[in-house]
């Protein structure tokens, strides 16, 4: 029988079974891995580094930002000197093309208040890391051509306050034709899928996203609904509406009264004489369109003669600046483009004067009156207001 020395089966076995330890890192450690490894994932997809430039993608131009931050720093590159499976942290003078201003620039977009490279706050921790991700695996949209339009009216109903923008405090609802803005792009959810219960107990459905450069995703709601909470930026897209032109809340550019009028030139000029009957001047007012009026034949404004009203309309609770831009772009394509020189040679460019019958205006007034102005545009071909439907 063999004799064992306890003690040293005891040492041996304690040799063998005790498992190496990982290293461990602090929270802002974490953060600053979590970071690098988006970077390298970037770099082992494209086989290349990122850059910046308007033309690549929001999240290149992010990790292209990230890490000149990175290499800037001697902290993070301690902590990333072990891991560094591509040399990343090694940087080229001659790499990025973007000079001083144009990096401060883009840095404005993601940096946190304190400046701290080592905080890196829009990066996720490995828990969340999937979120961005999945959002990142992002394919051309083939049929782009179909939804640009959509994405023009969507950015000049946001100018306009015809569209808001609202921050989220919760998990948003997520429907077929929705609209947010997800880091720094607008997201149109083009098709939901059938639903399905996921191994959560949840309901979740395939989506299709589209963004505005051009690109589209096929995800999960619930991921994307993630991806919504976790960027702080992030908002939902209001319906159209006229709540911001007709309300009881004002503000300085607000009036409890207004007036849309229409003016007709009864100057003599060949051009405007022919046209007489079609071209009219819209406007907004808060106050006497007779007043407003009265110096016509010296302002340019008004074709340096005098004018008619031929219809006035009385609205309450405006906001008079957003009105007057929602018909202005309504009647964009019938503007009536001429140059006028005032009393001291100057050369003006009227821009209120469209070439449009008195009785789409009376159409078009009515329209913003129920609010349905938003759904339709002037066909200047046709002279005709013609529903449209959004993709």
């Amino acid at each position: 029988m063999t004799n064992y020395n306890i003690d040293d089966l005891r040492s041996e076995l304690d040799s063998f079974a005790k498992p190496k330890k990982d290293k461990t890192y602090t929270p802002r450690e974490e953060r600053i891995i979590a970071g690098f490894e988006e970077i390298e994932a970037f770099f082992e997809e494209k086989k290349r580094k990122p850059k910046h430039g308007e033309n690549n993608d929001i999240f290149e131009r992010l990790y292209a930002v990230r890490l000149e931050r990175i290499q800037a720093s001697d902290e993070c590159k301690a902590i990333l000197k072990d891991i560094d499976r591509f040399g990343l942290l090694e940087s080229n003078p001659d790499e990025f093309e973007i000079d001083e201003t144009e990096l401060m620039s883009e840095l404005e977009a993601y940096r946190d208040t304190t400046n701290d490279i080592s905080k890196l706050t829009h990066v996720k921790t490995k828990k969340g890391r999937h979120v961005s991700e999945e959002i990142a695996q992002r394919t051309t949209c083939k049929d782009f051509s179909e939804f640009q339009d959509m994405f023009e009216q969507v950015k000049d109903q946001l100018k306009t306050g015809v569209r808001q923008a609202h921050v989220l405090t919760k998990t948003p609802e997520i429907k077929k034709a929705g609209l947010f803005v997800l880091f720094g792009q607008i997201a149109y959810i083009a098709d939901y899928g059938d639903s399905f219960t996921n191994l959560q107990g949840r309901t979740d459905a395939r989506l299709r996203v589209i963004f505005d450069n051009g690109t589209e995703s096929n995800m999960l709601m619930t991921s994307f609904q993630r991806a919504i909470l976790k960027d702080t930026a992030s908002r939902q897209l209001s319906d159209l509406e006229l709540g911001t032109l007709f309300s009881d809340q004002t503000d300085e550019s607000d009036t409890q009264s207004g007036m849309i009028y229409v003016l007709r030139s009864k100057s003599d000029h060949p051009i405007i004489k022919e046209n007489r009957e079609l071209l009219h001047k819209i406007g907004v007012t808060g106050g006497s369109i007779e007043a407003r009026i009265a110096n016509a034949k010296h302002d340019p404004t008004y074709l340096m003669d005098d004018v008619e009203v031929v219809a006035t309309y009385k609205l309450s609770n405006i906001n008079r600046i957003k009105l007057e831009q929602i018909i202005h772009k309504f009647f964009a394509s019938a503007r009536f483009s001429v140059a006028i020189k005032d009393r001291f040679g100057k050369t003006i460019e009227p821009r209120e004067w469209y070439l449009v019958p008195l009785f789409i205006i009376d159409e078009a007034v009515e329209r913003i009156r129920t609010g349905s102005i938003l759904k339709v545009s002037y066909d200047v071909q046709k002279v005709k207001i013609i529903e449209e439907e959004m993709q």
